[in-house]
């Protein structure tokens, strides 16, 4: 079978379509033909990472990870022995994070909690822009504790206009909340369709510097310190970042434990992530199901052209995900 494959690190430049050996799933694996993949920021931190140290667990000097994809969605080809959610001829979706990645192939492989089913009334492609980016969003929105921004609040979306960022802005939205989105000019009609009710163009404006402050504020990928985001805050305010570069990671471990001594804020790095979380990812599929998230689809690549796929969002051009067809 085709499949997408890394062997060293360096970019979409790198990402190869090569001819592997089809998957055999084990006991408690399932088989899926891949129908649809869509491409997320995660995909180039695993062929380029941003932190020196993510290769002390991801390889040194070449990935030990050679598979490339982390969203498919398809149809169960073949289950294990011990699968009995699932069987052939079944739609699914998953998030492959935590099984090696894989989805921009021909067919995926992994344990079977790795994926959920397709309603029967949501299109396949659909259901692959949902598994990474909106679970992220979903929970980028709520802290550990459950608290979320109440009906009214000031919400601002740093990065609305990419994969995370445009799950962010529909959900905002749907509970209320006054959102202001943060993207380049050349993307503010397509904010705006999303149910932004302001949008900043961070290329002329600081929006670290709003005239009214924000409740809680979602950061895809934080560019500037805890300090300059923590007067942009209400008391008992959120700001919530979801990644950033390695200075910024380093600033985060001093200023962070600070922040907490002196201040009422909840600030940093989105530590409670669970990825595919199966509440909310029913909570997602409710929310699609009522139109109250609409997965915006910029572009579809073959999977010949999974590397453009990846150069594509590398370089912000996106409007929303991106997909790999095989």
């Amino acid at each position: 079978m085709k499949a997408a494959w890394i062997e060293q690190y360096g970019g979409p430049d790198m990402v190869e379509i090569r001819n592997v050996p089809m998957p055999e799933p084990g006991p408690t694996d399932v088989l899926v033909r891949v129908e649809a993949a869509s491409v997320n920021r995660a995909d180039l931190d695993g062929i380029v990472p941003r932190w020196a140290f993510v290769r002390l667990f991801a390889g040194l000097r070449r990935p030990r990870v050679h598979r490339v994809g982390l969203d498919v969605a398809g149809v169960v080809e073949a289950v294990g022995e011990e699968v009995s959610g699932f069987k052939a001829g079944d739609r699914v979706f998953g998030d492959l994070f935590s099984y090696g990645s894989g989805a921009f192939a021909e067919y995926a492989c992994a344990p079977e909690k790795a994926f959920a089913a397709i309603p029967d009334d949501m299109p396949t492609e659909v259901a692959a822009t949902l598994p990474h980016s909106a679970n992220l969003a979903i929970q980028g929105l709520r802290l550990r504790n459950g608290r979320t921004a109440p009906d009214g609040a000031r919400v601002l979306v740093v990065g609305a206009s990419g994969n995370v960022g445009p799950f962010a802005v529909q959900i905002a939205k749907s509970r209320g909340n006054h959102v202001t989105a943060v993207a380049s000019k050349d993307k503010f009609d397509f904010v705006r369709s999303l149910g932004a009710d302001e949008v900043i163009d961070y290329r002329t404006t600081d929006y670290t510097r709003p005239a009214e402050r924000y409740d809680w504020i979602v950061d895809v990928d934080a560019h500037h310190s805890l300090g300059r985001w923590r007067r942009a805050l209400k008391p008992r305010g959120v700001y919530m970042a979801m990644g950033g570069s390695g200075t910024w990671l380093l600033s985060l471990l001093i200023l962070q434990p600070m922040n907490k001594l002196i201040t009422n804020k909840t600030m940093g790095l989105m530590l409670h992530w669970k990825p595919f979380s199966p509440p909310d990812i029913g909570e997602l599929k409710r929310l699609v199901a009522a139109g109250v998230i609409v997965p915006p689809i910029d572009r579809r690549f073959p999977l010949d052209e999974a590397a453009d796929a990846l150069r594509y969002v590398q370089t912000g051009q996106a409007r929303g995900k991106v997909l790999v067809i095989p």
